[in-house]
């Protein structure tokens, strides 16, 4: 009765999601002001009413992506009533926790203002805007860091550890890759009990980590880096690519030979898409292959059993694509960007 009564909500908040339609609507708008005029005839339109009165253009658009995006999230976590939705929840949640630190970071090592990183920030985990605040109070990356060991937040820890190595190297990716690393375990932890909808979420973390770490080989040697330097920045936990297979990966010489290695694998869509623009040296264009790939992963999940956690990680894909589409719209906006070429970048689902 309890799955009934979640989905059934998930259901209705999915009607609300805008579909090809909107989007095209949203598309052929000629500026920012439009823009937001469109997003107002729409369920972003209480967020967009709010955000006009402190922000204007590119801004108000942002802001109120971030809050609309922060509530519709605490608004699931106020109605669920399972242990293992609960769960799902927590890992999609705390991968903000794991963005907003990582935002913190980069603007502190790039020595950005407060407000800057304040304005980039998205409080829907459970490190709420008080304390991210805080944190963006900091003089310095490593104070930043030592406040989170102060406050007993889990994430000090693979910051601690890397700390030595970004110290020696001054690469920030150091310390990314060990907040990722952090959060791929705990959240693999988390779901390790042997239930139908553990292996559901354990699947579409693995399905993560392997897109995650396709993109590191191939930046990887894109940018000729050794083997034995890359390792340290894969994930533990992939689905379809463990650690011998990674090592072989990261030893071929081009990323031309890499995706042909991919052919017996599901992954073997980069090498054949049919896109003008895409070639196995353009990283960037594989990368926005490889995230539509892993969004449809997650919207697909709504096509599986309804009594089960599958909805809820489905719907969490398709608000997160959804956000994402509006923010790749209102950006081309502020350049002018050809509507044929706008369409190309986003992920209809």
């Amino acid at each position: 009765m309890d799955w009934g009564y979640t989905n059934a909500r998930i259901r209705g908040m999915k009607s609300r999601l805008l579909d090809h339609h909107a989007l095209d609507t949203l598309i052929l708008q000629p500026d920012l002001e439009s823009l937001m005029g469109e997003l107002e005839k729409t369920p972003y339109r209480e967020d967009i009413v709010a955000a006009r009165g402190k922000y204007t253009g590119l801004a108000c658009i942002e802001h109120a992506l971030r809050e609309n995006f922060t509530r519709t999230f605490r608004k699931i976590l106020g109605f669920v009533r399972q242990e293992e939705a609960e769960q799902y929840i927590t890992i999609f949640l705390h991968r903000w926790d794991v963005q907003n630190i990582k935002t913190i970071l980069r603007g502190k090592n790039i020595h950005v203002t407060n407000e800057e990183i304040r304005d980039c920030l998205v409080p829907a985990g459970e490190l709420d805007e008080a304390t991210l605040t805080e944190l963006v109070r900091q003089p310095d990356l490593r104070a930043t860091i030592d406040l989170l060991a102060t406050w007993r937040i889990p994430y000090a820890k693979p910051l601690t550890e890397g700390f030595p190595a970004f110290a020696k190297s001054g690469d920030l990716s150091v310390l990314e890759c060990s907040l990722d690393q952090y959060y791929y375990r705990d959240a693999l932890d988390t779901v390790k009990a042997p239930s139908a909808n553990h292996a559901m979420i354990r699947n579409i973390l693995a399905i993560e980590i392997d897109v995650l770490n396709l993109r590191t080989v191939l930046r990887m040697i894109h940018d000729q880096v050794s083997p034995e330097d890359a390792g340290p920045f894969l994930i533990d936990g992939g689905r379809e690519f463990d650690a011998k297979k990674l090592d072989h990966l990261l030893r071929l010489h081009s990323t031309d030979e890499v995706i042909a290695a991919l052919g017996a694998t599901q992954y073997r869509f980069l090498g054949t898409a049919q896109e003008p623009g895409l070639s196995p040296g353009k990283i960037s264009v594989i990368e926005r292959e490889l995230e539509r790939f892993l969004v449809r992963q997650g919207v697909g999940l709504f096509r599986r059993d309804p009594l089960s956690v599958a909805s809820l990680i489905a719907y969490f894909w398709a608000k997160y694509n959804e956000i994402t589409n509006i923010r790749i719209i209102s950006r081309c906006k502020t350049a002018d960007f050809p509507v044929e070429h706008l369409r190309e970048e986003l992920v209809y689902v």
